[in-house]
């Protein structure tokens, strides 16, 4: 019988593994750590993510969760788990929480973030971690766009492959688009300094809700590009929203540009946990 109850508070490099979720022969997320919690507390220990980030996707902020009979005290276990990983994946944290907590079920509310490198010039560095854009973007139109979708809502416009759950409807408590001079990966919040300068190459979109549908985020990035390049005037964000047809929404993002930032258990939202 397992009697302790251990969150983890994980960032990974999403782009050697096929996402977060366990799959027949190919490497993810999970089926490390769990190969790595076993290593050490030989024990097989089924993870409980908050969030199933797909193929190329990044976390800063993942949380999972696992009930286990090893005494190992949390200061020991993070490093011990941590022996055991590919240097892609990191254990920020381990604490011990009431035993009927659950990383997916619990959570009240999720960040995420995705960087777009907005330069004509190419960066071999970025490749893998920022989508690059060198068209110029419009962010002021952009943020203005995205805040039609701030409120509850049925976002299977912004859905892949509806339905995938048992509703649409979602609540985005913050949706947000910023220009910034420099990014600051090993932020865990939107600790960055916004600017109003056309020559800042790395632009935000920070968005909080109850809940994402299959690449929700990735859609909407898609169609605030649209938005920003010109080719859609900003209140086509509100007509794709009620129009609930994908087909009507702008590309899929690629997932290289997409992080899962901060997980919510215990706090009612506040914006100033986002805001600069």
């Amino acid at each position: 019988m397992s009697d302790r109850n251990l969150k983890l508070l994980i960032a990974y490099d999403g782009q050697p593994f096929y996402g977060w979720q366990v799959q027949p022969d190919r490497p993810t997320v999970q089926q490390h750590i769990e190969e790595a919690i076993l290593a050490i507390t030989q024990e097989h220990s089924r993870l409980a993510g908050a969030g199933r980030t797909d193929t190329g996707v990044h976390a800063l902020g993942q949380v999972a969760s696992f009930r286990t009979t090893s005494k190992i005290p949390c200061e020991r276990m993070r490093p011990a788990i941590q022996s055991k990983l590919p240097e892609e994946i990191a254990i920020r944290d381990v604490t011990e929480v009431s035993y009927d907590f659950h990383a997916g079920h619990h959570a009240k509310w999720k960040h995420y973030r995705y960087l777009i490198f907005n330069s004509r010039i190419a960066s071999p560095h970025l490749r893998h971690y920022a989508t690059r854009i060198a068209d110029d973007l419009n962010v002021d139109i952009m943020n203005d766009a995205a805040q039609s979708l701030v409120g509850k809502h049925d976002f299977r416009s912004f859905e892949s492959n509806y339905p995938n759950k048992a509703t649409s409807v979602r609540t985005v408590k913050y949706c947000r688009v910023s220009r910034t001079q420099h990014w600051e990966m090993w932020h865990s919040q939107a600790e960055i300094s916004s600017t109003e300068s056309p020559e800042a190459p790395f632009i935000f979109l920070d968005i909080v809700a109850d809940g994402f549908l299959y690449n929700m985020v990735r859609a909407i990035t898609g169609t605030l590009l649209k938005i920003g390049m010109g080719f859609w005037e900003p209140e086509e964000a509100r007509r794709i929203l009620e129009a609930m047809d994908r087909k009507q929404a702008g590309p899929t993002a690629p997932a290289n540009g997409l992080y899962l930032m901060h997980v919510e258990y215990d706090r009612q939202f506040n914006a100033n946990l986002i805001q600069d």
